[in-house]
């Protein structure tokens, strides 16, 4: 792959990568920017090692997987604390929210679910991520990956029989 494939392919997950993140970081679009940037760079940095046994699109979201977690461990040594859900900036006025948060209750509760169980949600459902793929991103196993899904769905259900009954 040479410089301009990689920015093509780039150019074609880059809001799919945003998004994915932008909703890992509860709302926080400068903070999902920025882990997106830090992403961009280390896949960019290493572009020549990708050797295409898995698609695109996995290998990218891998990199930005991790990069999450690294700042979430590096914002848990400098503030004592993970952060908290941020859900006021997801109508920010500056612009830079993510676009179709016409369900907000609906990102709410997936932003109120446990990490794993939410991004295994956010890949399946909203990237359309198979299982072998959620399995290459997260790292977990195939079984694991099914039961994160299996407890979210359940927990998301949960929520929206709640709201019915509101």
């Amino acid at each position: 792959m040479d410089k301009a494939q990689f920015i093509e392919m780039v150019s074609r997950e880059q809001e799919s990568l945003r998004r994915f993140l932008c909703v890992l970081c509860r709302g926080d679009a400068f903070r999902a920017d920025d882990i997106a940037q830090e992403a961009l760079l280390k896949a960019y940095m290493s572009f020549g090692k990708f050797e295409g046994r898995a698609k695109f699109s996995t290998w990218l979201f891998r990199i930005a997987y991790n990069c999450f977690y690294d700042n979430r461990a590096a914002s848990v040594k400098t503030e004592g604390e993970p952060l908290g859900p941020q859900h006021e900036k997801l109508a920010a006025d500056d612009g830079r929210s993510v676009r179709g948060f016409e369900y907000q209750e609906l990102y709410r509760a997936i932003g109120d679910l446990p990490e794993k169980e939410q991004a295994v949600i956010l890949l399946f459902y909203m990237e359309e991520k198979s299982i072998k793929e959620i399995e290459a991103i997260t790292g977990m196993p195939s079984g694991t990956v099914r039961s994160h899904l299996s407890r979210a769905r359940a927990h998301l259900k949960n929520f929206l029989v709640r709201m019915e009954n509101v």
